[in-house]
């Protein structure tokens, strides 16, 4: 049962699938906003156009206030759910260790600057012997 439950958490903890569970929620909020739209705008827009209705300024004062009102909670949600998954993020990468850089593997001919392996001892390119200039400036 263990295994199990630890195979669910690796499966909806992956990447792809938190971008899809976000997809979704935000395409929820997205559609209130879209409703919003099309109700408080463009519908008394053509009822007043085709004469259907007349509009006083405060059913105007409605229309945009239920518009915004949807448009803010639009921006909650989508600022709750970044908080969520800021969040959710900074606990998975918890147990990750950082990596370490790796050695270098090559360096530079003091006599060509040119990049050689780390372990040469004769530059290939000026074939100037790489040990006897390490010599020379220690003493």
């Amino acid at each position: 049962m263990k295994k199990f439950i630890e195979e669910f958490k690796a499966f909806a903890l992956r990447g792809n699938m938190m971008d899809m569970a976000v997809g979704v929620i935000i395409g929820g909020a997205f559609t209130g906003i879209v409703t919003s739209l099309t109700e408080n705008f463009i519908n008394p827009i053509l009822s007043f156009v085709t004469g259907a209705e007349t509009y006083g300024l405060k059913d105007i004062a409605k229309f945009a206030s239920n518009f915004v009102s949807e448009f803010v909670n639009f921006l909650i949600l989508a600022f709750v759910l970044f908080c969520l998954l800021k969040g959710i993020n900074k606990l998975m990468s918890l147990g990750h260790k950082k990596e370490e850089p790796a050695a270098p593997t090559t360096k530079q001919c003091p006599f060509c600057l040119s990049e050689i392996p780390f372990g040469a001892t004769r530059c290939p390119h000026c074939t100037s012997v790489l040990e006897e200039k390490v010599l020379e400036e220690s003493k």
